[in-house]
C-alpha cells in the first residue's frame, strides 16, 4: 500500500496543489474539507481528471485532521493506492431522518460482496438519525463486519453538510465504500474520555432520537436547568454537555449522544442518535487532559489489532464538541494518536456531528458521539 497526501488551503489552488500528487494508480482518494472547499463548483470533476479511475470518498468537516495537527478552513486529500485490496463503492439519497435505516440498507446492498472485510461510512451532519443509519447497514452485511466513519460538519454550523461519492459532493447523499481482500489489516479503536456529573434521569417518553421528556419533565426544561448560563448558547453549547446512556439496570451501555437541536414548541432535544427507551441519562463534562487521554486508549486499541508494523493510514475522526473543549490545545489528542502509531502511520481524518465505530473488535458497530475514534488501514 502507498499513501501520498496534500493540504490545499484556497479552493481557489486546487488544481494547483493537486497536481503535487494526482495519479493515474490511485485507488481510493480521501478527502476532507471545510464547507468553502466542498461548495465549491466542479470539485468532483476536478478530482475524476486528476485521478481518473479513482473511488473519491469524503466529506465536509468541523476541522480537518493531519499529522501536523488540526486546521480549520483547508482542504486534506489522501491519496492511496492498494496492492491487493479490492474496494465497492455505493451512494445513497437520505430522504429525511426518518430515512435513515431504510438509506443504510440501500447503501448495505450496494457495497455488499462475496469476502466484505469492512466498510468505510459518510453520512450527512443534519437531518440523520446516525445509528438508524448504521443499523440499516449491519441488518444487510451483517454485524460482524466493521463499519467505521462519520457524519459531516459545516464548521458547528448545524445547517448544511456534504459528502463526496459516486455521485460528487451532495448535501443529501450517503456515501460508502467496502474493502475486501486477504491482505488487507483493518484495524479500529474508540474512546471518550468524559464523566458523569449530577443526577441519574429516566427517559420517560422518546421516539427514535427525540427526547421529549425526562423523569415525566420536558427534557429541555431540565437540560437548561443544568447548564444554567450556558443555556442561552442553545444548540451549540449543548456540545459541551453530552448524555451518557444508561440502561433499565442504571449500567452504561457505553454510549454517548451529543444534542444536535432544540425544539421550543414541545420542549424535546435531538440527538445525533438513537436512545434507549425506558432506559436512564446522565449528563457529562470533560477536561482535556481526559480527551487527551482518551484518544491516546483509541489509538492503543487500533494498534494492537495491527498485524504488520510497515507503512499504515490512519482516519481520525473525533467530535466538535471534544474540539471546543480543548480549544487551543486541540492538537495534543492528534499528537497523543501519532505518538502512538508512530511515524509510519499517515494520518488524516476531521471533526465530526458523530462518529461511526465498534466499540471493541468483534462487537457490533455504533454511532458514537464525543468519542476520538480511529480506524487504521494497511497490507500485508
Amino acid at each position: 500500500m502507498y499513501v501520498k497526501q496534500i493540504i490545499n488551503r484556497k479552493p481557489a489552488d486546487l488544481a494547483t496543489a493537486l497536481a503535487a500528487i494526482q495519479s493515474d494508480a490511485t485507488d481510493l482518494l480521501l478527502v476532507f474539507g471545510s464547507l468553502d472547499h466542498f461548495a465549491t463548483p466542479g470539485l468532483s470533476e476536478t478530482l475524476s481528471k486528476a485521478f481518473p479511475g479513482a473511488v473519491l470518498l469524503g466529506c465536509s468537516t468541523a476541522g480537518e485532521i493531519t499529522g501536523d495537527g488540526v486546521d480549520d478552513g483547508t482542504c486534506c486529500f489522501t491519496a492511496i493506492n492498494f496492492n491487493d485490496t479490492c474496494i465497492t463503492q455505493g451512494s445513497t439519497p437520505l430522504n429525511g431522518m426518518d430515512d435513515s435505516f431504510a438509506a443504510g440498507e440501500r447503501l448495505g446492498q450496494k457495497i455488499s460482496v462475496d469476502g466484505l472485510k469492512a466498510v468505510l461510512l459518510f453520512g450527512p451532519g443534519v437531518q440523520v438519525n446516525g445509528s438508524a443509519l448504521v443499523n440499516g447497514m449491519a441488518s444487510v452485511i451483517g454485524s460482524s463486519i466493521p463499519i467505521t466513519g462519520g457524519l459531516a460538519g459545516d464548521g458547528g454550523a448545524f445547517k448544511e453538510t456534504f459528502t463526496l461519492g459516486m455521485d460528487g459532493a451532495c448535501a443529501d447523499r450517503v456515501v460508502a465504500v467496502g474493502l475486501s481482500g486477504s491482505g488487507l489489516n483493518f484495524a479500529h479503536g474508540s474512546f471518550g474520555g468524559w464523566e458523569p456529573f449530577g443526577p441519574t434521569r429516566k427517559v420517560t417518553r422518546c421516539a427514535g432520537n427525540i427526547l421529549y421528556e425526562l423523569d415525566g419533565e420536558p427534557a429541555l426544561d431540565i437540560y437548561r436547568r443544568y447548564l444554567g448560563d450556558h443555556a442561552k448558547d442553545l444548540p451549540a453549547s449543548g456540545l459541551l454537555f453530552p448524555f451518557s446512556m444508561l440502561g433499565e439496570d442504571h449500567s452504561a451501555v457505553g454510549l454517548i449522544r451529543t444534542i444536535l437541536g432544540i425544539d421550543e414548541a414541545n420542549g424535546s432535544l435531538i440527538l445525533a442518535g438513537e436512545i434507549v427507551p425506558d432506559g436512564y441519562l446522565r449528563l457529562m463534562h470533560a477536561s482535556t487532559d481526559k480527551l487527551v487521554n482518551g484518544a491516546e486508549a483509541a489509538a492503543e486499541a487500533a494498534a494492537s489489532m495491527m498485524r504488520t508494523p510497515g507503512e499504515s493510514l490512519a482516519i481520525l475522526v473525533s467530535c466538535v464538541g471534544r474540539k471546543l473543549v480543548m480549544g487551543g490545545r486541540v492538537d495534543e489528542e492528534v499528537e497523543a494518536v501519532g505518538d502512538v502509531l508512530g511515524h509510519n502511520a499517515v494520518l488524516t481524518g476531521f471533526y465530526s456531528y458523530g462518529e461511526i465505530s465498534p466499540f471493541t473488535p468483534g462487537a457490533s458497530c455504533k454511532l458514537h458521539n464525543q468519542t476520538m475514534t480511529i480506524t487504521c488501514l494497511s497490507e500485508g
